[in-house]
């Protein structure tokens, strides 16, 4: 059996307390003998007056030479672990007896006494040749050592007994159960049948609760034969085990039977059955059983209470969790904070933060989870600003938070981008020792990625002691939002080793992939999920459908998109902006069609999808006419988003004027990106007043976005107005405002293939300038002429290494090179295309005789014949996002 004892196991409590008992004078003092969690017997510590009184009983201690095994127990009675530690350090004659041994273990149990309970193993360790022990007295040691959390030493005791008795293995079994190690603990239950021992009412609670850990049915089928055979079904702690076994394996049905089938029912019983239906998504029949415990004239407990309203909180109903809480009050159950700490989960859940409010003010005693309920609900309910309010309150009031309470405040300043709050937060989960939580962890990858802090979230993940699949998810994801898609796939494959990917893994994933124009990385993964059960759950098959759009494969889109069950509005949305992407206002207008006739409402993106591709398409009167109807046919009022979509479609139309007026009336205040699109506008057809005028007030609402200052530059750039540039330019330099080096994407035989711009490190890399410098001199012989060579070549060269890099020739020519005559070409890249790269790729792809697509940041570019898609409007990009 290989024993995992090389994780520190958590503290445990179990103890023989029948040999402590039997030692204590008062023989009319009763056994104790109660069912701990683990379905062993549990220890009753003794209290200050229990100790007077049983010293009060016990004659003075006799002389330490008259008799050390005597005197060690009566001082033990006493609770003296002190003074018996010195009599047995000066006893003579070595070893004592196993009686004297098991009070001094059972006290040091008892107190706690790690120190001194490791002294006297080590004096029965070294009073004689010790290669075996006596049950009573491994019995003893095992119970210490197990609730001291060393299962180590307990396993070394266990292996040096004589005789194991049905407390030994239990003691054992319950000892690896509490402390994490579920198959252990079973493979431990099997050996102890193998050895012949015979199982007893506390073995199989604790065995049948591992099974649930670990939600193995078939063995906890196997445990409920061998309950039915050794005759244990009638004892109601057993059925109640069993019950909770059925629930966690996600059998309701089978729990329910056993729970009709029992002769006599606890409060435990029920509360069993009816968190098995809340923990399966059942609450109706979960609550519909609560309320059949009512008519049955039983009264719940304060678990029954709390999970029957954690449960009301998931009901559509606010009602009925109304009804609950007036019920806890006519029966007295607020004087209990766990009962307020559900009722304030519940009404936060209800999103009733009003009645949430009240109770949390109300209730006197607040505890850990009290706070920790309140800030969650803030949070959860889209008010992270007063989640942080109640934390600082928290921290006022001297409550330290635990790991739930510092993951929801992390997330607080996430969505709030409060990488300040968030650094302070994590710097006190540290002091307080909780930064090994893996909740915690996550909460603080999640917080830094999205702070765009990916480096700090990569240390975070790297120093996490455990990692499950939220982690691995949080960091591929993170390092997709962060634009390192190589590293986030990198990533995944080392997942695989350790951890089984789940459906938001591979979304992640997915959107890594089409950020990078990756589509056999990408069908691999959408392989590695059907083969996982997980091809049609949740988004995943939407995250395909984007895959394909964002790689520009529209004939796949269209076919997964017909193979969907069920087409929801975010399927919709994803192919009418792949056809706005493309160009194909046309497509766009029928795919549109096609879905009011399916029923589907169309929402506020399909309304900015279509009118993209109406302005992409110079669809302008069909552009208007869906504008106008939004509010009309589809009761959807138009959002900033939609006024900048309609500014974009009048100012690529050249209607300038016409979109300067619609922002003058338009009855909302317009932002950046609405004056942003007026500056593309005229950029495209060459108004540099106007550009300049609408330049103005976008850098009065938004000076950071670089974006806008390409565009300006750009504007001053085709216009000729050099002077202009440079100041544009000096501005960014002076505001620290860079572009990203550009970068674009290649796949070629599945491989992803990265080049930045003025690329040296590529293995190709001379052979790639070879074949540029062939495409060139092949296109001058033709006839054409190079952009390069035209008389503002060197001021256009220079605007264009900033804002493009030319990054896509290097990527196209290394495909030519790599690829079968013929084959089409597709490249992505991270920057708007420059007006040399555009014409240039036009050359090739009609010299070559190939398909080139590129993929900037705006749009599709296909190229082919020496002809673009874009019909050469907006080849710089358009509006900026």
């Amino acid at each position: 059996m290989a024993i995992s004892a090389n994780r520190p196991p958590n503290s445990l409590l179990f103890s023989d307390h029948y040999h402590f008992l039997r030692l204590l004078s008062n023989p009319t003092r009763p056994n104790y003998l109660n069912l701990h969690s683990g379905g062993l017997p549990n220890p009753h510590p003794l209290s200050s007056h229990d100790s007077q009184h049983l010293s009060a009983l016990s004659p003075a201690p006799a002389p330490a030479s008259a008799d050390p095994d005597a005197g060690i127990r009566r001082l033990c009675i006493r609770g003296d672990l002190e003074g018996a530690l010195e009599l047995l350090d000066s006893a003579e004659g070595g070893r004592l007896d196993d009686d004297a041994y098991v009070a001094l273990l059972r006290l040091c149990e008892w107190k706690r006494a790690v120190d001194e309970g490791f002294r006297v193993y080590s004096h029965i360790s070294s009073s004689s040749s010790i290669t075996c022990l006596s049950t009573l007295l491994g019995n003893a040691l095992l119970s210490m050592f197990v609730r001291f959390g060393d299962l180590l030493s307990a396993w070394s005791v266990f292996g040096k007994m004589v005789e194991r008795d049905v407390f030994s293995w239990n003691v054992m079994i319950g000892g690896y159960a509490k402390s994490g190690f579920l198959d252990e603990a079973l493979d431990l239950y099997h050996r102890m049948l193998w050895s012949g021992a015979r199982p007893d009412l506390y073995t199989f609670p604790c065995v049948l609760r591992s099974c649930g850990g670990v939600t193995d049915l078939i063995r906890g089928r196997e445990v409920h034969a061998h309950v039915v055979r050794f005759g244990f079904s009638s004892e109601v702690d057993v059925p109640n085990a069993l019950i909770t076994m059925y629930a966690k394996c996600g059998y309701c049905a089978t729990a329910r039977n056993v729970f009709d089938g029992m002769p006599r029912r606890d409060c435990i019983s029920w509360n069993a059955m009816i968190a098995g239906y809340f923990e399966n998504e059942n609450c109706a029949e979960g609550l519909e059983l609560f309320l059949t415990m009512r008519n049955l004239s039983l009264e719940p407990d304060v678990m029954t209470m709390t999970s029957v309203i954690s449960a009301s909180g998931l009901l559509p109903d606010s009602e009925f969790g109304k009804g609950i809480h007036g019920y806890a009050i006519r029966m007295n159950f607020l004087t209990d904070v766990s009962v307020h700490n559900s009722l304030i989960q519940m009404y936060t859940t209800l999103g009733d933060l009003e009645e949430a409010e009240k109770i949390f003010l109300r209730q006197e005693a607040k505890d850990v989870v009290s706070w920790t309920a309140m800030i969650s609900g803030y949070e959860k309910n889209g008010l992270p600003d007063k989640a942080l309010e109640v934390f600082e309150q928290m921290g006022a009031n001297n409550v330290v938070p635990d790991d739930v309470t510092i993951a929801s405040v992390l997330s607080s300043c996430a969505s709030l981008g409060r990488l300040d709050s968030g650094t302070k937060v994590h710097e006190l989960a540290r002091n307080i020792g909780i930064t090994p939580c893996t909740m915690v962890g996550n909460a603080l990858l999640d917080m830094y990625s999205k702070s765009r802090c990916i480096d700090k979230a990569l240390e975070v993940f790297r120093q996490m002691p455990e990692k499950d699949v939220v982690t691995w998810s949080s960091v591929i994801s993170g390092l997709r939002i962060n634009r390192r898609s190589f590293e986030a796939l990198s990533y995944l494959r080392q997942m695989h080793v350790d951890v089984k990917p789940n459906s938001i893994t591979f979304i992640a994933a997915l959107s890594a992939c089409a950020a990078v124009g990756a589509l056999m990385c990408g069908k691999e993964i959408h392989a590695q999920a059907l083969r996982s059960g997980l091809g049609y759950e949740g988004c995943l098959p939407n995250a395909l459908l984007d895959l394909y759009v964002k790689c520009g494969r529209m004939e796949y889109a269209w076919t997964q998109f017909n193979i969907l069950k069920e087409k929801d509005i975010v399927s919709w949305n994803i192919m009418l902006t792949g056809y706005a992407g493309k160009g194909r206002g046309d497509l766009a207008v029928s795919l549109f069609n096609q879905m009011i006739e399916a029923s589907v409402h169309p929402d506020e993106v399909t309304m900015v999808g279509l009118l993209c591709a109406c302005s992409r398409s110079g669809m302008v009167s069909q552009g208007w006419e869906y504008f106008d109807s939004m509010k009309r046919k589809y009761s959807i009022t138009p959002n900033l988003k939609h006024y900048a979509c309609m500014v974009d479609l009048l100012g690529r139309a050249g209607y300038l004027g016409q979109a300067h007026q619609f922002i003058n009336d338009m009855p909302i205040e317009p932002d950046a990106a609405i004056w942003g699109a007026l500056l593309n506008g005229c950029r495209i057809h060459h108004q540099v007043e106007l550009g300049e005028y609408a330049a103005k007030h976008v850098f009065e609402l938004d000076d950071r976005s670089v974006g806008y200052y390409v565009l300006l530059c750009n504007l001053y750039a085709d216009s000729g107005r050099w002077d202009q540039l440079a100041r544009a330019r000096k501005v960014m330099r002076e505001r620290g405002l860079e572009m990203d080096p550009g970068c674009s994407w290649v796949e070629v035989k599945g491989v992803v293939h990265a080049f930045l711009s003025s690329d040296e490190s590529h293995p190709q890399i001379k052979e790639i300038y070879a074949v540029l410098k062939g495409l060139y001199d092949r296109i001058k012989a033709a006839g054409f002429t190079l952009p390069e060579d035209q008389s503002i070549a060197q001021m256009e060269a220079s605007k264009s290494d900033i804002f493009c890099g030319h990054s896509e020739r290097l990527a196209v020519a290394f495909g030519l090179i790599n690829t079968t005559p013929g084959m089409p070409i597709w490249v992505t890249k991270n920057l708007y295309m420059c007006q040399n790269c555009h014409s240039i790729l036009k050359l090739i792809s009609k010299i070559v005789r190939r398909e080139i697509t590129v993929r900037d940041t705006e749009q599709f570019h296909h190229f082919k014949d020496g002809s673009c898609s874009c019909r050469d409007e907006g080849y710089w990009g358009g509006s900026t996002r």
